[in-house]
C-alpha cells in the first residue's frame, strides 16, 4: 500500500494546477500545496476513502481563504496587475481548454470573480468536477453551486476576449515578433501587431515599466524598442511554453528580468502582457 507521501505526491500536480488557477501567483500556490501537505501528513491514509477528493477540498479551502487575503492588497498595487507566469509544458498547450484555463488572459478575467465563483469554475471548466463533487469541496449545496457556476460562467463570457488558439501560428508569430524587437525593425514590428493592440506592463514599483497600458501598433511597437534598447549586456532571450503557449523570456547574467505572453486574435497580435516585477518572475528558473 502506498504511503501518505506517495499518495500526496500522485496528486500533487492536480493540487498545484488548482491553486495557481484560483490564486494566479505561484508563490501563494506553493505555499498552499505545503500546507494541503501538513494537513494531509497529519491524518492516516487508510482512513481517507477518497485521497483526491480529500486534497483537492483541503486545497481549494486554503487557496480560497488566501484570495480573500490577497484581494485587498491588490488594491494597493503599483500599475497594472497580472497574474504571475509560470512554465507549462506541451502536455496542456495541447489542449485547448486546460491551456486557456491558465492563460494570463483567462487568470485577469478570473480576477473579477468572488473567491468562491472563481473555485467553482475553475473546478467545473478546467478540472471536469460534477456540481455534486465541488458542493462537497466549497461546503455548498449542489443547486447553490450550479448558480454559482452559471453566474461565474456568464460573467466570464462577457469578459473573456477569444484569442486564437492555434500553437503553430502562435509560435511563428512570436518568432517574428521576437526577431523585429531584435532588429530594431519598426516596420517589421507594426506587421505583426493589430492597429488596436494593448501593451500592459506589471511592474509593481520594483522595476522599469508603464503603469498604464500603451494602445495602438505605432506606440507599442516603439515602447517595445525603446524597451529593448535598454537591455543590459549578456542579456538572453529565450521563447519558452509560458502559461499554456508560446512566451519570451529574458534574463541578464543568468537571473530572469522579464516574461511576456502575446495574445492573437486573427492572426494579429491583439494584447501583450509583460511582467518585469521581480518577485512574479521566481517561479521561472534562471539560467543554467
Amino acid at each position: 500500500m502506498a504511503n501518505g507521501l506517495e499518495v500526496f505526491n500522485a496528486h500533487r500536480e492536480r493540487l498545484r494546477g488548482v491553486a495557481y488557477r484560483v490564486l494566479g501567483r505561484a508563490a501563494d500556490t506553493e505555499d498552499v500545496v505545503q500546507d494541503a501537505w501538513l494537513r494531509w501528513s497529519a491524518v492516516d491514509p487508510a482512513g481517507v476513502d477518497d485521497p483526491e477528493a480529500y486534497l483537492v477540498r483541503v486545497t481549494t479551502r486554503l487557496a480560497v481563504d488566501r484570495l480573500r487575503s490577497a484581494q485587498s492588497r491588490r488594491e494597493a498595487y503599483v500599475g497594472s496587475w497580472l497574474p504571475e507566469p509560470v512554465l507549462t509544458g506541451p502536455d496542456v498547450a495541447e489542449r485547448v481548454a486546460l491551456a486557456e484555463s491558465v492563460s494570463t488572459a483567462m487568470l485577469l478575467v478570473l480576477e473579477s470573480l468572488s473567491p468562491l465563483e472563481r473555485a467553482v469554475f475553475v473546478l467545473r471548466e478546467a478540472f471536469g468536477y460534477s456540481y455534486a463533487e465541488i458542493a462537497g469541496i466549497v461546503e455548498r449545496s449542489e443547486p447553490s453551486v450550479r448558480q454559482t457556476a452559471a453566474r461565474a460562467r456568464a460573467h466570464v463570457e462577457d469578459h473573456r476576449v477569444r484569442y486564437d488558439t492555434d500553437q503553430a501560428t502562435r509560435a511563428a508569430v512570436t518568432e517574428r515578433f521576437l526577431a523585429a524587437c531584435a532588429g530594431g525593425d519598426l516596420r517589421g514590428l507594426v506587421e505583426v501587431l493589430a492597429p488596436g493592440v494593448a501593451l500592459v506592463s506589471d511592474g509593481g514599483g520594483l522595476a522599469q515599466a508603464p503603469r498604464k497600458p500603451i494602445l495602438g501598433a505605432e506606440l507599442v511597437a516603439r515602447a517595445l524598442l525603446t524597451f529593448a534598447g535598454r537591455t543590459p549586456d549578456g542579456m538572453t532571450v529565450e521563447i519558452v511554453e509560458l502559461n499554456g503557449g508560446p512566451g519570451i523570456v529574458a534574463r541578464a547574467g543568468g537571473a530572469v528580468v522579464s516574461a511576456m505572453t502575446l495574445f492573437l486574435r486573427d492572426g494579429l497580435i491583439e494584447t501583450i502582457h509583460l511582467i518585469a516585477n521581480p518577485e512574479k518572475l521566481t517561479a521561472i528558473p534562471p539560467a543554467r
